[in-house]
């Protein structure tokens, strides 16, 4: 009987006792938050800032983002002052120490070598990011070296899960790699092709690709396209045997659209991000459609 009444009484304090919550992670763009659900699965909850049909420069530091922050046990952003216009007054204003420094927070282009660093900071010359270029989710070797300090800070900050952290990890190299060789070898006809780009978003991709970006619709980084601007292009689009005009879903299609018309280039919309068009679901799918809408104008 008294064996009863105690199986009786730690069921009832089984069933009382509350589940462990999982960890919450603010992730500021939608590639980070596509990466951590690869490499933490059902252990975390994610919330996304931002969504590829915006500019992820300027964005609103609305109540309810303060509220994600404010929950969050972990951030994780581009940095190299892609966020600077909005993160810092997010953070400040949650009020939650755990995600303003330290482990809590987690900066991609940190982990990588980023490009087009300035050796002098001018504001003249635009929106120029003093550590680089920050658009580094568009090189898949560069998001692999991301994707392995992440699951590390991911099992420093959530141990009891860094078994499963390191699964996925494992799991998530070994398709990413395999991808990784399938879309050199399909992306083999883009190598040398010329490219004019309405922002220089891309010029990781270029790299990885062997491609060569030779004019940008903005004059200037962050500065919106001018007429002058644009009818400079024209002769340089036009002499180059240039393959496409490329903007991203959220910027304003009209100038790349007037490029093409007077210079017969075709103008097409890369994703950017995940979420950028119907078959970017995920990093696979963004490197998938990326690829497979550059070959389609190089035929």
């Amino acid at each position: 009987m008294k064996s009863l009444l105690m199986s009786a009484v730690l069921l009832a304090g089984a069933v009382a006792a509350p589940a462990q919550a999982k960890m919450r992670v603010f992730a500021c763009e939608p590639e980070w938050g596509s990466l951590v659900h690869e490499l933490a699965g059902d252990k975390v909850d994610v919330d996304v800032g931002t969504s590829a049909l915006q500019d992820v420069h300027v964005i609103e530091a609305k109540p309810s983002l303060i509220a994600k922050v404010r929950a969050a046990d972990m951030v994780v952003c581009t940095g190299a002052e892609l966020e600077v216009g909005w993160l810092p007054q997010l953070i400040r204003q949650s009020g939650n120490t755990k995600v303003a420094s330290g482990p809590g927070y987690f900066e991609a282009a940190k982990q990588v070598k980023t490009l087009e660093k300035p050796s002098a900071l001018d504001r003249a010359n635009g929106d120029v990011h003093p550590d680089g270029n920050p658009h580094i989710q568009m090189d898949p070797r560069r998001v692999l070296i991301v994707a392995q300090r992440l699951d590390a800070r991911l099992a420093q900050l959530d141990p009891s899960n860094a078994a499963a952290y390191q699964q996925n990890l494992t799991n998530f190299q070994n398709r990413w790699r395999a991808a990784m060789v399938r879309w050199k070898a399909q992306a083999a006809p883009l190598v040398g092709r010329k490219v004019v780009v309405h922002h220089i978003s891309w010029v990781y991709l270029w790299d990885w690709l062997g491609m060569q970006q030779i004019g940008a619709l903005e004059p200037k980084p962050g500065v919106p396209p001018t007429s002058a601007h644009l009818a400079s292009l024209i002769a340089t689009t036009k002499s180059a045997n240039t393959l496409a005009i490329v903007r991203a879903a959220y910027q304003d299609p009209k100038p790349a659209d007037w490029l093409a018309d007077r210079t017969g280039v075709p103008a097409v919309t890369l994703p950017l991000t995940v979420g950028g068009d119907a078959q970017s679901k995920d990093l696979f799918g963004l490197f998938d459609s990326t690829i497979s809408k550059l070959l389609k104008v190089a035929k």
